[in-house]
């Protein structure tokens, strides 16, 4: 399968002083990824980086401020409580409460982790024997390959295609790649890269053939609050017979503009955050200790914080998307999270990966091929994914800049 990492610089398989590769085999296909290759070309080029998704403004003061307290007042400063501190999984358990009607006992079914990336990891560290079968929904969000790998997993892609407009999910492919090795299904929603956000009908059969086949499921939900248009946030726990093998994944990087505070949590039963935490207690044990106090707080924001940030976000997606309308990509509108997908067909090209090394020097722009998320790259050759969470002016400027492409 694919490595779902840029094609440049050393492998890590190179012989040891005892001829031994020194990178454990399961991690043979993970190099350097394409995130470190570009922003080292955005920063040697002097090109915006609208390739890694993280905003280049805070969030709220409101929350820093919290956080600052917090340090002041010597709240964290040491090793919290392994779970999370109590305030943190109250918070939590309120909003997922107050947002989707799911009730979660915040000592015995939350679990803080290290961002979204740690839940993710310990999930499929927990919950994955040596062989089991994971399915993901291709293209993925890169860590998912390589935490499945750690597990010993072998990971089947479920393929996204393009139709009218979205990337659609197959749901007779998904029923499909069920065998009986399959433990879990991967799923992401709403989806990066591609910006699709599930529907209802989506969401409905893949619970029932969950609990058909007697299928663990991870839900990564950490864009849950930047849905678009029409589009609703249905978390998969909500539907009948999920509650209790459902994994949902939350984090507070993507919902407030602090990524690297990596306050992330689990909701799920508790015998699923026994699992998890399990796992996740030999990895960083605690983090974050003020900040999550900070966000805390933030969770109990009013929802016209939730409103303003969506319709913010919304603003910089249109502004950006008709941008890459003018410059000549075919563009797919996102339903959700800050990242929007291109076709560059029409620019002429479909090799993903030599366009986005040459649109630096071209256009004074960095993106992302979304080939590096896909086991089948030839599936995702002509596609490019660009970030809109940042500044307004810094995207007018984007799209004055990529107008020189559609000469």
């Amino acid at each position: 399968m694919a490595a779902m990492t840029s094609s440049s610089g050393p492998s890590g398989r190179e012989p040891g002083p005892s001829g031994r590769p020194l990178l454990n085999r399961r991690l043979a296909e993970f190099g350097t990824t394409i995130f470190a290759e570009m922003s080292a070309l955005a920063v040697r080029t002097g090109a915006i980086n609208l390739g890694q998704g993280f905003p280049d403004t805070d969030g709220p003061e409101a929350v820093r401020e919290a956080a600052v307290r917090a340090l002041r007042d010597g709240r964290g400063n040491q090793y919290p409580p392994g779970p999370g501190v109590p305030e943190l999984r109250t918070a939590i358990a309120e909003h997922q409460l107050a947002r989707y009607a799911l009730s979660y006992d915040p000592d015995r079914e939350v679990l803080v982790t290290a961002g979204a990336t740690e839940a993710i990891a310990a999930s499929l560290l927990a919950l994955v024997e040596p062989g089991d079968e994971v399915i993901a929904l291709e293209p993925y969000y890169d860590s998912y390959a390589a935490s499945i790998a750690l597990a010993g997993g072998t990971r089947v892609p479920v393929t996204l295609r393009p139709r009218d407009g979205r990337f659609v999910l197959d749901l007779d492919e998904l029923r499909d790649a069920v065998t009986d090795r399959t433990r879990l299904i991967l799923l992401n929603t709403p989806h990066n890269p591609t910006g699709t956000v599930l529907t209802r009908a989506e969401l409905t059969e893949i619970a029932r053939l969950a609990v058909e086949r007697d299928l663990l499921v991870v839900t990564d939900e950490v864009y849950e609050h930047l849905v678009f248009d029409d589009a609703e946030h249905l978390p998969l726990a909500t539907f009948p017979g999920m509650r209790e093998r459902t994994v949902s994944i939350g984090s507070a990087g993507k919902t407030f503009s602090f990524t690297g505070w990596k306050v992330g949590w689990i909701t799920a039963s508790p015998e699923l955050v026994a699992a998890v935490r399990s796992a996740k207690q030999f990895l960083t044990y605690v983090s974050s200790g003020p900040f999550q106090y900070a966000i805390a707080e933030a969770l109990a924001l009013p929802s016209s914080y939730f409103d303003d940030f969506r319709a913010d976000m919304l603003a910089k997606r249109d502004l950006l998307g008709e941008g890459l309308t003018a410059a000549g990509f075919d563009v797919y509108r996102p339903a959700g999270t800050y990242f929007i997908t291109t076709d560059i067909t029409p620019l002429g090209t479909t090799d993903g990966f030599a366009f986005c090394r040459s649109l630096p020097e071209r256009a004074g722009v960095v993106a992302i091929p979304n080939a590096v998320f896909y086991d089948h790259r030839d599936a995702g050759a002509p596609f490019v994914r660009f970030a809109f969470c940042k500044r307004t002016a810094v995207l007018e400027e984007a799209v004055t800049r990529l107008k020189s492409l559609a000469g």
